[in-house]
């Protein structure tokens, strides 16, 4: 099939480059000039494992193509997805002026049948409102679709290639028909294609990602209540995951979600909720325990340093708010360095990818190490904030002799507390007994 890509962040070019890989001819369009060239040089604009290997092969291949000009990505196929940013405005609601924006664009230039399938993460009744635009400029034939994405980046391509299940929201047969020989590759009898109309469809996805966070939220309460009465919240977790119908996924404690999904997603749930006049209490609290838990560290290096962090040296690991991304939207570690600044702490912090990102926001006010080791020279202590593999079976002689003090304050429970006992550090986690170092 002829495709097109309206939006080349992480879901426009996953899906672009996945959907070229099975063999249809793809053309993405985004109005970033600049990235367009490089995409077109063959530079992937952002890390996501295994997408390089695909984006090359495809663009070699002649499936893959990148362009500015709307007019002639809309005039290269009958199928368009748009997979545009929805970022959350200061109200917490998605902000959906590209989409809208792209729409009135669209509705002045189709000149024959289209299938829009929204992509996006967008609030439940985007597919009727993206209609009613399009259908102010024009009389030719068109469906609108909602065709959520259920990527985790870091995961985006296997998720892409082997999907759990498919979402359309459509009423029309034509489209599903259409979009059900477009999947047919990536469908089996475990991996179904569910159809249900536009708006459940929408909601679906919010659905989705507010129980996922409501999940690790329940988690970090659960952990906190184990510091306080003296259980251990591994344990908790092992007994809980065991049971199917929880399951042993999302229940691993820490520092706070972040990411460009949850924090927005749950905020525009909220925000929509409260315009249908329905108050949705429990994504509320998740909203406010995600904001303290994100912090969680800083009283607890407080209580370590005698309530000063003044010219202490801080050492970090891991800036994304997950691993195997560079991506740091919403990351717990900027919440974390910006209580640590506050308190005249000097920090020193390493992450495999997301650094470049981070001296964006702040430059010269913090320092950027070379590797894990070398930003433990004379620190005061190190925390973690990300749990990249390259951290969890580190070198802990080299460790000690590089801090001043072996104390390590773990938001992600990377280390075992026996082996932290052995290695005679202190050792604060989430949810589990302090290990007090020699």
């Amino acid at each position: 099939m002829n495709l097109t890509v309206i939006g080349t962040g992480y879901v426009g070019l996953v899906t672009g480059t996945c959907l070229a890989d099975m063999g249809n001819n793809v053309i993405c369009a985004d109005i970033n000039k600049e990235k367009v060239e490089k995409m077109k040089q063959g530079l992937v604009p952002i890390y996501e494992p295994n997408l390089d290997e695909l984006f090359h092969k495809n663009i070699q291949g002649k499936r893959l193509h990148f362009t500015t000009k709307l007019e002639e990505a809309i005039k290269h196929s009958n199928v368009i997805f748009l997979a545009l940013p929805t970022p959350q405005g200061e109200d917490g609601s998605a902000d959906l002026s590209y989409v809208e924006s792209v729409a009135h664009e669209l509705g002045t230039l189709i000149e024959d049948y289209k299938i829009i399938i929204n992509k996006s993460t967008v609030p439940i009744g985007t597919s009727d409102l993206v209609k009613k635009i399009i259908s102010s400029h024009t009389k030719v034939p068109f469906d609108v679709v909602s065709n959520p994405e259920f990527l985790r980046e870091g995961f985006a391509v296997k998720d892409f290639m082997e999907p759990q299940r498919i979402i359309i929201g459509s009423s029309s047969e034509k489209a599903k028909e259409v979009l059900t020989q477009l999947y047919k590759p990536f469908i089996d009898v475990n991996r179904p294609i569910i159809f249900m109309d536009e708006r459940s469809s929408e909601l679906t996805k919010y659905a989705s990602n507010n129980f996922l966070a409501t999940k690790i939220t329940f988690m970090n309460e659960i952990a906190n209540l184990c510091e306080i009465i003296g259980a251990d919240v591994d344990k908790v977790r092992m007994g809980m995951g065991s049971d199917n119908r929880i399951g042993n996924r999302f229940l691993y404690p820490g520092i706070g979600y972040g990411g460009s999904c949850f924090p927005k997603d749950v905020n525009a749930l909220v925000k929509s909720s409260d315009e249908s006049g329905y108050d949705f209490k429990i994504l509320k609290s998740v909203l406010e325990i995600n904001r303290k838990q994100k912090k969680s560290l800083v009283p607890k290096l407080l209580k370590y340093f005698e309530n000063d962090l003044s010219n202490r040296k801080i050492a970090i690991w891991g800036l994304a708010f997950k691993p195997n991304t560079d991506d740091i939207r919403e990351a717990p570690a900027i919440d974390v360095i910006n209580e640590l600044l506050l308190m005249k702490a000097s920090i020193s912090v390493y992450d495999p990818k997301a650094m470049p990102n981070m001296k964006c926001i702040y430059d010269d006010k913090i320092h950027f190490g070379e590797n894990a080791y070398d930003i433990l020279e004379d620190a005061d202590c190190l925390l973690v904030c990300t749990e990249w593999s390259e951290f969890i079976s580190p070198d802990f002689n080299k460790m000690k002799v590089l801090l001043k003090e072996p104390v390590i304050f773990d938001g992600r429970n990377i280390f075992d507390l026996e082996t932290m006992r052995k290695n005679e550090f202190h050792y604060v986690s989430v949810g589990r007994r302090i290990i007090q170092g020699d």
